[in-house]
């Protein structure tokens, strides 16, 4: 796995895990402005199964925002994610407030490098694979790395939160 960033063209996500020394693979891709589902172009532009795309996904959990980090191929289960943390309801985030929270825009929210240390939760499918892909930190642009690595550069848990 490579680790790289050219120059200046890193992103927050980038500069973070090279400074924490996590081996990642960046992928950029041509982003299709009328596109709206970001991770499922990401996996056909890279050419990947849309199952190892992950999607980072910003909630309200009893008044505090968790990211929900799942496969582009399903859909967050708010109520799974609030008991991986010990919450009762959450709600999806507006997309406003994840976006000053994060330092991301809507579509390039990485899990890694935010602005605010937010408590994460990856799906538990993501150790199926070798490697997933999550943002990179701007539309058009994925990393890939192994799943411990990613909780490790986010200093999330692994739960089931995703159903199809």
């Amino acid at each position: 796995m490579a680790r790289r960033v050219e120059g200046s063209a890193g992103t927050p996500a980038t500069v973070a895990l090279v400074r924490a020394g996590i081996p990642f693979t960046p992928h950029a891709y041509a982003h299709e402005a009328s596109s709206t589902s970001f991770g499922l172009e990401a996996a056909e532009k890279l050419d990947v199964d849309a199952g190892r795309v992950f999607k980072t996904l910003l909630t309200d959990v009893d008044g505090r925002l968790v990211v929900g980090v799942v496969p582009v191929t399903g859909q967050l289960d708010l109520k799974a994610l609030a008991a991986a943390v010990g919450a009762k309801k959450a709600v999806m985030a507006d997309p406003s407030l994840a976006e000053r929270k994060t330092g991301y825009v809507v579509g390039g929210i990485s899990p890694i490098g935010q602005k605010s240390r937010l408590t994460t939760v990856v799906d538990e499918s993501a150790l199926t694979f070798d490697t997933v892909f999550v943002s990179g930190g701007r539309r058009g642009f994925d990393i890939e790395l192994t799943p411990a690595d990613l909780a490790r550069a986010a200093s999330a848990v692994f739960a089931a939160i995703a159903r199809p």
